[in-house]
C-alpha cells in the first residue's frame, strides 16, 4: 500500500524551509543524484561539503552550483577515495579539522555492476569495499561530530538489495567462486542497509542522539552505471533510460534530501519512489524486505566490518 503520508505527490522539496546554519556532508556529490541533492540543499541555504574522489569533477561541480546560486555559495569539497581505508581515514581526519558540524552525513557514493571481480587497496572486493566498508569506517570516525550537531546518517542503498542472494555470503566475501556483476552488487547495497539497521539498534540500546535512516534512488537517470558497468549493462540501462520507468536524477535524490531534512520518519523502513515497481513515483515510505534486518546476520557482519576496517564503534 502507497505512502499517503505526504499526500498523493509524496515528499517534495517544497515542504524544505531555510536550511540556513546546517551543514550536510555528502559522499560522491559531484554527479547524478548526489550533486542534484547538494544542489537542493544549497538552494534553502544549507553549507554543503562533498567528499568525492575526482578533484577536477569536484571543482567543476563547485563552479556549476556557484554559477547557479552566487559566488558566496557555502560549498567546498575534500578528496575521498572510498575504496581506499586510508584515504578516509585522512578524509575524515580534514573534516574534523574543518567542519564543527555535522546535520547530516548521507552516505551516497557507489560502484556499481563492475564488470569482472576487482580488489580494493586493502583487498576487498570493490563493490563491497567501496559501498560497505568504506561507508562504514567513514561514518565511525564522524560519529561524534555527527551526535554532537544531533545530527543523522543517512544510507543510499538500492532495490538491489532485494535482487541478489537475499544473506551475507559470509564464506566467500570476495565472491571468488561466484562472481556476478548484479549479484555481487546486490550484496553491497544489502550490506550497507544491513549496517544502517544494525546501528540503528545499538544506538537506541545505547540512548544515543543520532539517527539512521535508509533510502534509495529508484530507477533514476544517472552516470552510476555508465562509469562502471561493461559495455551491454550500459546500452541496457541506456535503453530503460528512455522508458517510463526511469526518471531524473533531481528526483532520484529527494529520498536522501527527505532523510536528511524531515523530521517524524520512521527509522525501520526503506524510504524511496513508491509507484510502478517502486522504480518512479511519489516519495514515501516503500516495502522494506525482513531479510534485510536479519539480525543474527547483521550482528556477524558488524563484528566482520570492525574487523576489516580497523575501526572499532564506541557504543
Amino acid at each position: 500500500m502507497a505512502d499517503t503520508t505526504f499526500g498523493p505527490q509524496g515528499w517534495t522539496p517544497d515542504r524544505l524551509g531555510t536550511l540556513k546554519g546546517k551543514t550536510y556532508l555528502i559522499t560522491g556529490a559531484n554527479a547524478g543524484a548526489g550533486f542534484q541533492a547538494a544542489r537542493t540543499l544549497l538552494a534553502k541555504g544549507a553549507k554543503v561539503v562533498m567528499l568525492n574522489r575526482s578533484a577536477e569533477k569536484s571543482h567543476a561541480a563547485i563552479a556549476t552550483l556557484k554559477g547557479e546560486f552566487g559566488a558566496d555559495t557555502d560549498v567546498s569539497f575534500i578528496r575521498m577515495d572510498l575504496a581506499s581505508l586510508a584515504s578516509v581515514r585522512e578524509a575524515a581526519a580534514e573534516v574534523l579539522n574543518a567542519v564543527p558540524q555535522i546535520d547530516a552525513l548521507i552516505c551516497n557514493a557507489a560502484i556499481a555492476q563492475v564488470p569482472t571481480q576487482k580488489l580494493t587497496a586493502d583487498g576487498h572486493e570493490s563493490m563491497l569495499g567501496t559501498n560497505h566498508y568504506g561507508h562504514f569506517l567513514l561514518a565511525g570516525l564522524l560519529f561524534d561530530r555527527i551526535e554532537g550537531s544531533s545530527g543523522r546518517i543517512v544510507v543510499v542503498s538500492s532495490l538491489g538489495y532485494n535482487m541478489g542472494i537475499k544473506t551475507i555470503q559470509f564464506d566467500d566475501m570476495n565472491w571468488d567462486k561466484n562472481y556476478h556483476q548484479n549479484r555481487t552488487y546486490c550484496q553491497s547495497k544489502l550490506a550497507q542497509m544491513m549496517f544502517a539497521y544494525e546501528l540503528q539498534d545499538r544506538l537506541a540500546a545505547a540512548n544515543r542522539n543520532v539517527e539512521v535512516y535508509v533510502c534509495h534512488p529508484g530507477a533514476s537517470r544517472t552516470s552510476l552505471v555508465q562509469t562502471s558497468g561493461n559495455l551491454a549493462t550500459r546500452i541496457m540501462f541506456w535503453f530503460m533510460a528512455l522508458l517510463p520507468i526511469t526518471q531524473s536524477a533531481e528526483r532520484g535524490a529527494w529520498p536522501e534530501v527527505m532523510c536528511a531534512t524531515e523530521d517524524g520518519l520512521e527509522q525501520r523502513a526503506l524510504y524511496g519512489p513508491t509507484g510502478r515497481m517502486e522504480f518512479i513515483g511519489p516519495v514515501g515510505k516503500g516495502t522494506l524486505h525482513p531479510h534485510a534486518y536479519d539480525k543474527p546476520v547483521m550482528e556477524r557482519l558488524w563484528v566482520l566490518s570492525e574487523q576489516e576496517t580497523g575501526f572499532s564503534w564506541d557504543i
